[in-house]
């Protein structure tokens, strides 16, 4: 499901809102409940999204869920002040930086789940600079969207950092691992206006 432009700026516009009114009033970085006014209908359906802030081209702050637990608008909204304010490997989003701070978004589709048992199979299906990957099993669980390929362009590669993300070393492989792929509709202030 692919959104038009107006409900593009809507988004952005969300989650902007969600970081602005966490930085107003003194809250500290608190989250503010979504209580958007009536909002697209397309905003409305249940689906999973990441936002990713960037300062001066370096990554700043990116959070997301993977299994669509509320519907696009409120979950922009919460990934949006999770990436300012909560993000482990950040401190939190301060008012003197928001103005250098770009969003972009990125929408999941389903994850589908890949009939694979050992990581050469994985291999063999993956397809670079379109599929982002969820490695799961009993002692983890990592993504990598498939924005990481223009950092990570090796396949092989690209899975080792993900299992290591996960907390297993990059020779790891199971047959209980569980693989999935999905899409993303991804854009920015930068292409929204």
């Amino acid at each position: 499901m692919s959104l038009g432009t107006p409900e593009r700026r809507e988004l952005l516009a969300l989650a902007r809102a969600s970081i602005e009114s966490a930085l107003s009033n003194g809250r500290n970085g608190e989250l503010v409940p979504f209580t958007a006014a009536p909002i697209s209908p397309a905003l409305t359906v249940r689906r999973s999204s990441f936002v990713t802030l960037r300062r001066s081209d370096e990554l700043r702050g990116c959070c997301g869920t993977l299994d669509a637990p509320r519907p696009l608008g409120e979950d922009v909204w919460r990934n949006a002040w999770a990436a300012a304010f909560n993000d482990y490997r950040f401190q939190p989003l301060t008012a003197a930086e928001w103005p250098q701070v770009d969003v972009h978004l990125s929408l999941l589709t389903v994850p589908e789940r890949l009939d694979v048992t050992t990581e050469a199979q994985l291999l063999a299906v993956l397809r670079p600079s379109i599929d982002g990957l969820i490695l799961e099993a009993e002692n983890g669980r990592a993504t990598f969207l498939p924005a990481v390929w223009e950092q990570i362009s090796e396949p092989a590669q690209f899975v080792r950092q993900l299992k290591m993300k996960a907390g297993w070393p990059a020779t790891y492989w199971s047959e209980k691992v569980r693989v999935y792929r999905y899409e993303t509709e991804s854009f920015g202030e930068e292409e929204s206006g």
